[in-house]
Order: C-alpha cells, then structure tokens, then sequence
C-alpha cells in the first residue's frame, strides 16, 4: 500500500449527500477482484448516459478536475453495502482523499485498508472548500496528513482528528498485510520452535 503523507492539488466538488457504495461503482462492474481498473467506471451513472458516452455537466468530466487526487462531498458518503471495490475505484482513477462531514462506518475503514485519507470536517466547511475547488485549476488545496491540516488556496490552516494508529498506518504505507509483516522474525521464531516440538504439523512460511 502507497504512503500518505501530504497531496496538494484541484479537489472536485461532488455537493451530493448519502452517496452509496453502488453509485461508487455499480454492482455490474464487481465480478473482478483485481484492485486496478475500475477507475473507468468510478460513479459510472453519473459519468456516463445510457449510450456510454461522457455527460459533460459531471464534475470528473471536466478539464479541472480530471485528475484530482482529492474529492468533497456531503453527508453520508460510502453508504450502502460493504464492497471494497467502491476504495478500489476511487483509488484506480486517482482520488487518495475524500472529504465530507461523515462517512459510512465500513467505507471509512475500508478506506485506511487501501491507502485513501477520509477526512471528517463540518458541513460548512465543506462548503467553502468546494466554493475555493470551483475555482478550477488555480485553486489548489492541499492535505497534510502528518500535520492533521486542510490547507485552502487562501493559506488558512483547517484542523481535522484521526486517530493516531490509523494515522500511523496511512504514514508508513501498512495496510493488514503489512502489519502482519511487520512481526514476521517473531512469527518465523514462532513457527521453528512449533515445529520442533510438533514436527507432525505442517509449517507455514511468512517471510
């Protein structure tokens, strides 16, 4: 998993509440378990009309945002079921940030798990900061996970919580996996002695 530190560029206001993990990505585009490719179809209804062609009044079809690493909404986001597809898809097309003033439980963790920072601010500030993103692209925020600030295109420093494990996780680039190996020369240690006490059972490598 990549490391998140800090990301400074065009954030794309989406000023939608109770977006569901389906309008994330359609439950047709789920029969993959692979984590790239799905950026294409990230809000795929809402990019795209019946004929698969682009709607040019949605915000991702827009020069400015395009390429946006970090995106706003409003309440509510990444309800619905639990598919972790919907980090994947945001991940895939470039999104390493969402800002809103909540989100669904199973999203927000799934979010840490693949390397994307939600970030928790309140409805109005939520607001200005789509009123600086409709700027375009002269108006650049910048997210500083160390430092636990939003930076506006004016300079003014928002604070926002995380808590710190999970803080620690997105820094260092761990998600379960990596957490897990982290402790693998105890685990090796563990399986060695396992073995020679109880050569009957199989070994299982970790490193």
């Amino acid at each position: 998993m990549d490391k998140f530190t800090t990301t400074t560029g065009v954030a794309a206001p989406l000023p939608l509440a109770n977006i569901d993990t389906d309008k994330i990505i359609p439950a047709r585009f789920l029969k993959t378990i692979k984590r790239t490719g799905l950026g294409v179809h990230l809000f795929d209804t809402l990019r795209y009309d019946a004929e698969g062609k682009e709607r040019p009044d949605f915000v991702l079809n827009q020069a400015p945002y395009r390429k946006a690493e970090i995106l706003i909404a409003h309440e509510n986001f990444g309800c619905g079921s639990s598919r972790e597809h919907a980090p994947w898809a945001l991940l895939d097309f470039g999104i390493r940030c969402v800002i809103a003033p909540d989100f669904a439980d199973i999203f927000h963790n799934n979010c840490f798990k693949n390397g994307i920072l939600p970030v928790r601010l309140p409805r109005a500030v939520c607001d200005q900061l789509m009123e600086d993103s409709r700027l375009g692209g002269n108006s650049r925020v910048t997210v500083d996970l160390a430092r636990q600030v939003v930076i506006r295109p004016s300079g003014e420093e928002i604070h926002f919580e995380i808590d710190p494990f999970r803080k620690h996780l997105l820094l260092n680039g761990l998600d379960d996996i990596g957490q897990t190996l982290q402790h693998v020369k105890k685990i090796d240690e563990y399986e060695t002695k396992r073995s020679e006490s109880q050569s009957w059972l199989p070994s299982i490598p970790v490193g």
